[in-house]
């Protein structure tokens, strides 16, 4: 198997593990009362995702060698995810969810930023494709999720207001 399936398989393996996290989080925070908003949201970042994904194993060729300086760089926004999931522990999911009375966490990558998450998302939907050289894909990919970041953003910041 070639550098681009092996760490296409591999993302798409630990989106799979993050969906399954994010699920029983979801699970346990609306049975203690928390509310999904903008639930009308979810299926076009799953189907963002999925594209991004497919297009990468779809419009580059199999053999095309990568860039491992790009690659590091991809690899690096992957440890900041573990980061910032370990920090939101059982609040981290992919949802909006907002559990009335809980603490806002504000400690981790949260003390710097505001949404890192979602720059961690920006920097791996643009670095894993120009990583092959398609700066098509990571430019269509990075503007379709900035628009839908930009949403969700606003939307959880409108749920979250009332707990800061």
């Amino acid at each position: 198997m070639t550098p681009l399936r092996w760490i296409v398989a591999i993302v798409a393996l630990l989106r799979i593990a993050e969906l399954l996290y994010a699920r029983g989080n979801t699970r346990r925070l609306l049975a203690r009362g928390g509310a999904e908003i903008a639930r009308e949201q979810y299926p076009w970042f799953v189907a963002l995702h999925a594209a991004w994904l497919l297009s990468l194993l779809v419009f580059i060729p199999a053999d095309t060698s990568p860039n491992w300086y790009l690659l590091g760089v991809f690899a690096l926004a992957q440890v900041a995810r573990v980061w910032i999931i370990a920090t939101l522990g059982n609040f981290w999911t992919t949802r909006v969810i907002t559990l009335p009375g809980a603490p806002l966490v504000r400690h981790g990558p949260y003390r710097l930023l505001r949404h890192p998450n979602y720059l961690i998302v920006c920097i791996e939907i643009a670095t894993l494709p120009l990583a092959f050289g398609a700066w098509s894909i990571a430019l269509f990919f990075s503007l379709a999720n900035g628009g839908l970041v930009a949403w969700r953003i606003r939307v959880e910041d409108a749920a979250l207001d009332p707990r800061r």
